[in-house]
């Protein structure tokens, strides 16, 4: 159990750092035997300490004292579709949050790793924050995704545990950041159908 905490606040510290999230803004959970750890309602990311990591249930129950994150729904959602992910993290990134907020998905095939990590980032359809509704919009872009974008809100990020969901987060946000800075230079030159193609296969290479 100490360990599941430290975990979440060393990772919580790190988003913080690299400018993944802000104040009081996002949350992070982790899938264990006991239950699911996520962060307390209002916890900063970056600055949390033991008693803001909340013990819940399977249906978003709290089993430890505290109050849970109000998007608890999201992430006991995302458990049950995806039995092999482990660790969530909900951020709102500046330029994750700016697509979003554009309604924009990041599909353009600018860089062979964005193809490899993502095949494309989609936005989930806008619904009110911590609603159930929400969960419901979202959580059926992860039956094929692991980073998916909620219009005009912020992002989530899933792995088999918190590490990857962290990589993923961070990989993420520089796409979109790289999609923005070469825009402004004067335009993406884009790879071709064949070289995606050709990642594509790679990709499934090293999955299998």
């Amino acid at each position: 159990m100490e360990m599941r905490k430290e975990e979440i606040i060393e990772i919580g510290k790190r988003l913080y750092s690299k400018n993944l999230t802000v104040a009081t803004s996002g949350n992070i959970s982790v899938k264990t035997e006991k239950g699911i750890y996520i962060t307390a309602s209002g916890s900063s990311l970056g600055c949390l300490k033991k008693e803001d990591i909340i013990l819940i249930d399977k249906d978003g129950k709290e089993i430890s004292q505290g109050k849970a994150s109000s998007e608890k729904k999201l992430h006991v959602e995302i458990y049950k579709l995806r039995k092999d992910v482990n660790a969530i993290i909900h951020t709102h990134p500046v330029y994750l949050t700016s697509f979003a907020v554009c309604n924009k998905p990041l599909d353009e095939p600018i860089m062979s790793e964005n193809i490899l990590y993502f095949e494309d980032i989609p936005v989930a359809e806008y619904a009110m924050p911590s609603s159930a509704e929400l969960a419901e919009k979202t959580v059926k872009y992860f039956k094929k995704r692991d980073v998916v974008m909620m219009a005009n809100h912020g992002a989530i990020a899933v792995g088999s545990n918190l590490e990857q969901a962290f990589l993923k987060m961070e990989t993420a946000e520089y796409y979109a950041k790289v999609c923005v800075v070469t825009k402004n230079i004067g335009g993406c030159h884009y790879l071709s159908k064949k070289q995606v193609n050709e990642l594509l296969k790679l990709k499934k290479i090293k999955e299998s």
